[in-house]
């Protein structure tokens, strides 16, 4: 194999125009397919991003940004890091991203609507390529920071009926509902939904829980259990003891979040609560461990790596300059019957 190059400078660093040499192309054709753009023969990416490769060479994001006003970093905004649904979700963006050359920088937000502005003013000092953002639901000065900095920014999540906004997600006012249609066509009638952290995400499943039930002439508002505590098992066995001993005629319980259900599960086999003989149990999102739970829990199965991916190949669409076919993508739900309904 040919040794590389001596390397020309006083740091070592390999450049742009040492991959363009070995490659036999021009430095801005490397720059062009390394950032993946279409427009670039597939063979020719091939060859240049084995040149780089070859010699080691790592793009210089300072050199970017000064070239193209903007760096080479994308800023993320998740709600937070202890649900691996934003983990699955964080992963599948930086999958996709990285090939092209780009990095994350990561915001957790906490649910807090005036700490995501924070984070939004210091991650936008930052110059960023591209955004992402989690769900459609923000502060007055959140959605003017994002529409000033001229950033292409993505929502994830959430399918935006709004002109100009970009992205993808599900409904999950139609994910509640099918849940609660499950649940109805099980036999249940008394149907509790049990739900915190009451983000806006929550409460859309929550109105199609809600719809389902007005429509079948079963609505009850005594039969929301709501709690602005974070989603934990701790919380959800805490509800599931509340609903059982408050209300003894509810023969299923819709928790918003899995870990509640897996909790409720738990505090089930403790009393002696039959699951679902006495009441059924349902969760959503079909977290790590769901479907090893006594019994196993039936639960919405929300494509999140897939709408990561998706949101990831949008942005870079965007951050191209080129248009994208649907600014709006709804990538579903699937419905996981278990043993718990």
């Amino acid at each position: 194999m040919t040794p590389p190059p001596p390397r020309p400078r006083a740091t070592g660093r390999i450049t742009l125009s040492d991959v363009a040499k070995a490659a036999g192309v021009s430095p801005i054709t490397v720059s062009r397919a390394l950032r993946g753009e279409r427009a670039v023969d597939p063979a020719l990416v091939k060859r240049v991003r084995e040149a780089a490769h070859r010699l080691g060479y790592v793009p210089d994001p300072a050199a970017r940004a000064l070239a193209s006003q903007r760096s080479a970093h994308v800023a993320v905004l998740i709600p937070m890091l202890s649900n691996t649904l934003f983990v699955d979700l964080l992963e599948a963006v930086q999958r996709s991203l990285r090939p092209a050359g780009y990095q994350t920088l990561v915001g957790v937000t906490h649910y807090d609507p005036r700490e995501e502005e924070l984070l939004l003013r210091e991650l936008l000092l930052q110059r960023p390529a591209g955004l992402m953002v989690t769900g459609l639901e923000r502060s007055l000065g959140a959605r003017a920071l994002i529409a000033e900095s001229g950033v292409p920014c993505v929502h994830l999540m959430e399918v935006a009926s709004t002109p100009g906004a970009f992205s993808v997600g599900f409904s999950q006012s139609d994910a509640g509902a099918g849940l609660t249609r499950h649940l109805l066509g099980r036999g249940r009638k008394r149907i509790a939904f049990a739900a915190a952290q009451l983000d806006a995400r929550t409460m859309q499943r929550l109105e199609g829980w809600r719809r389902e039930l007005d429509a079948a002439g079963l609505y009850d508002a005594g039969l929301q259990w709501l709690s602005p505590e974070p989603s934990s098992i701790a919380l959800g066995a805490q509800m599931f003891e509340s609903i059982i001993e408050k209300q003894a005629d509810v023969d299923a319980i819709f928790f918003c979040n899995d870990d509640l259900a897996q909790g409720a599960l738990l505090a089930a086999l403790r009393l002696g609560v039959a699951v679902p003989q006495q009441v059924a149990v349902a969760g959503f999102n079909d977290l790590t461990g769901s479907d090893q739970m006594l019994p196993a829990l039936t639960t919405v199965r929300t494509p999140r790596a897939e709408i990561g991916m998706a949101a990831a190949q949008m942005l870079l669409t965007l951050m191209r300059g080129q248009s994208v076919t649907s600014p709006c993508v709804d990538l579903g739900y699937e419905l996981v019957v278990r043993a718990s309904t």
